[in-house]
C-alpha cells in the first residue's frame, strides 16, 4: 500500500511563487507599461493587484518604482485611495448591527490622510502614499493620491458631493488625457468608469445620503452629505464592450497576469454612451 502524502493548501506569497515562472522586478513593471503606451512625461491612472500578477522582487515597493519609472520625472501617477469611511447604515459587505451605530459615528477617528487606513486598496497603494511628494485629494472616502507636476493640480478641488464626478480628480485626469492602467485588475476595479456614471443619465438615477468623521475647524464632526449612488454591477460588460467595439485595448503579459491600458478620454465617452443605452432597462448587454 503507497505512502499518503498530505498536501498543504497553499495561500498568500508561497501560492504566488509557486504558480509564478519567474520573479517580477521593477523593470518588469516599467517594460510592460511602456508597452501598453505609458511613455514618459505622461499622466497615468493606476489601479493594481500584486496576488494576480505573480511575486515581486521587493513586493509592493518594486512595483511603485517600476510604475514611477515609466513616467518618468516629468510624468504624473495617480491612485485611488478608498478608506470606506461610510455612515454604518449603508454597510452591506460586511453589515454591522444598527444598536453600533451611535457608537461608530460618535468614535471613529476623524479622517487623517496621513494615517487613516485604505480598505481593500492593497499594498501598491499603501506604499505609494508614503513615497515622498505625494498629495492626498482630501476626500475622506474616495479620495485619491498622486505624485509629479500635475499632482497638486489633478487632486486640488475634491467635491464632497461631487466625489468621483467633474468636480474630482477622475475629471481632471480625463482633461489631462491620461492612460488608464489596469495591473492585473480587470474593469471591476477601474475607478475611472464612476466618471460615467456621473455624466450619464439612466432610469433611477439618483444621489443618497453618506457620512464621514471630518475635522471641521480644528474640531471632529460627523459630517453628512450627499453623493450620486453608484453602481460598479455593470463595469465588467462596459469595459467588455468597448473592447469589441472599438479594439482599443492595450494588453501585455506580466508574471502570471496582464497588465491592460486604454486611452481615458476614450473610454469614459463610451461608457457615457454605454451606460445611457444600457443601465435601467430590462437588462444588461
Amino acid at each position: 500500500m503507497g505512502k499518503t502524502v498530505a498536501v498543504s493548501k497553499q495561500s498568500g506569497e508561497a501560492l504566488n511563487i509557486v504558480k509564478g515562472n519567474a520573479p517580477i522586478t521593477a523593470g518588469d513593471v516599467t517594460a510592460a507599461l511602456h508597452a501598453v503606451g505609458v511613455e514618459p512625461g505622461g499622466v497615468i491612472i493606476v489601479h493594481s493587484s500584486m496576488s494576480r500578477l505573480g511575486w515581486f522582487v521587493g513586493g509592493a515597493i518594486s512595483v511603485v518604482h517600476g510604475v514611477l519609472d515609466a513616467v518618468g520625472d516629468d510624468g504624473t501617477v495617480v491612485m485611488p485611495a478608498q478608506t470606506g469611511m461610510s455612515d454604518p447604515s449603508t454597510w452591506v459587505n460586511p453589515p454591522v448591527p444598527e444598536g453600533w451605530w451611535p457608537t461608530i459615528r460618535a468614535e471613529w477617528p476623524a479622517f487623517d490622510p496621513q494615517v487613516t487606513p485604505l480598505r481593500a486598496m492593497g499594498a501598491v497603494v499603501e506604499t505609494f502614499r508614503r513615497t515622498p511628494d505625494v498629495v492626498h485629494s482630501g476626500h475622506p472616502t474616495v479620495g485619491f493620491v498622486a505624485r509629479g507636476p500635475a499632482a497638486a493640480e489633478i487632486v486640488a478641488g475634491h467635491s464632497l458631493t461631487d466625489s468621483l464626478g467633474e468636480h474630482s480628480p477622475l475629471a481632471r485626469l480625463y482633461d489631462a488625457g491620461a492612460r488608464i492602467v489596469l495591473l492585473g485588475v480587470g474593469h471591476a476595479n477601474n475607478t475611472s468608469l464612476h466618471l460615467c456614471e456621473h455624466r450619464a443619465e439612466w432610469p433611477g438615477k439618483q444621489t443618497r445620503q453618506d457620512a464621514a468623521p471630518m475635522l471641521v475647524d480644528g474640531e471632529r464632526q460627523w459630517v453628512t452629505y450627499d453623493d450620486l449612488d453608484r453602481d460598479d454591477a455593470d463595469f465588467p460588460a462596459l469595459g467588455e464592450a468597448f473592447v469589441a467595439a472599438s479594439g482599443a485595448e492595450a494588453r501585455v503579459p506580466l508574471g502570471v497576469g496582464h497588465v491592460n491600458a486604454y486611452d481615458m478620454a476614450e473610454l469614459v465617452d463610451f461608457g457615457v454612451r454605454w451606460i445611457n443605452e444600457n443601465r435601467g432597462g430590462p437588462s444588461v448587454q
